[in-house]
C-alpha cells in the first residue's frame, strides 16, 4: 500500500505544477496576437504540457487513489472529511476539463477570456490543493 500511496502523491503534485502551470500560459498567450510566432509557440507549449504532463498524471493520480480507496480500503466513508476530499478532487478534475477547453480555444484561435479571468481562475486549483491536503492530513471531522 505503501508504494501505491507514494505514486498517488506523485501523480498528484505533477497534475498540480500543469494545472498551476497552464492558466499562466493561458495569461500570457492572451498577449499574444493570433498566429504570431508567439501564439504558434504557446499552442504548442500548453498542448505539450496537457498531453505530456497534465493528462497522464491526473489518470494516474485517480487511477492510484480509487486503488487505495477500493482495493486497500484506505478511507473511512463515515468521516466528514473523506467526502470534503472527494467533492474538491472532483472540482480540481472540473478545473483541469475548464482547462482542456481554454487550450483548445487558443488552438483555434477563439480565445474570448482575458488576462484577467486567467489569473482568477489560476486561483482555484490552489484553494482546492489547500482543502484536499488540510483534510487529507488534519481530518478535522
Amino acid at each position: 500500500m505503501e508504494w501505491i500511496k507514494a505514486l498517488h502523491i506523485i501523480s498528484a503534485i505533477s497534475w498540480m505544477a500543469g494545472i498551476f502551470y497552464l492558466p499562466r500560459l493561458f495569461v500570457y498567450h492572451c498577449r499574444a496576437k493570433a498566429g504570431s510566432e508567439m501564439s504558434e509557440t504557446f499552442k504548442i507549449m500548453e498542448a505539450r504540457l496537457l498531453r505530456a504532463i497534465m493528462r497522464p498524471a491526473m489518470a494516474a493520480t485517480w487511477v492510484f487513489g480509487l486503488t487505495l480507496v477500493f482495493y486497500y480500503r484506505a478511507v473511512d466513508w463515515g468521516s466528514g472529511w473523506t467526502w470534503i476530499k472527494a467533492i474538491a478532487v472532483f472540482a480540481m478534475s472540473g478545473v483541469h476539463v475548464v482547462l482542456e477547453r481554454h487550450a483548445h480555444s487558443f488552438a483555434d484561435d477563439r480565445n474570448s477570456r482575458s488576462e484577467r479571468y486567467f489569473r482568477v481562475l489560476n486561483e482555484v486549483p490552489t484553494l482546492l490543493m489547500i482543502v484536499i491536503v488540510v483534510f487529507v492530513v488534519v481530518k478535522p471531522f
